[in-house]
């Protein structure tokens, strides 16, 4: 899968889990971009992307997410 398959995946993921269509993600998005991004919405990110994914993202893993851009880099490695 392709890095802008994987943006394309999460963009929708973001536009239903946050309930608006106007978010654009990049790299750089983090939660304080996306008003609404607090650590319930962080586990519903991170619950949509394995399921779709058929990947299982480690404590570790998770802990070092920062931004979009590493967690499209993890799906990446992972698929």
């Amino acid at each position: 899968m392709t890095e802008s398959e994987i943006y394309a995946f999460l963009t929708g993921v973001f536009h239903d889990l946050f309930l608006r269509d106007d978010i654009i993600l990049s790299a750089a998005t983090s939660a304080a971009d996306v008003e609404g991004w607090d650590s319930f919405k962080q586990i519903e990110i991170i619950l949509a992307t394995q399921e779709a994914f058929d990947i299982k993202l480690t404590t570790k893993e998770m802990d070092h997410l920062t931004c979009v851009g590493d967690l499209v880099a993890l799906i990446a490695a992972k698929t």
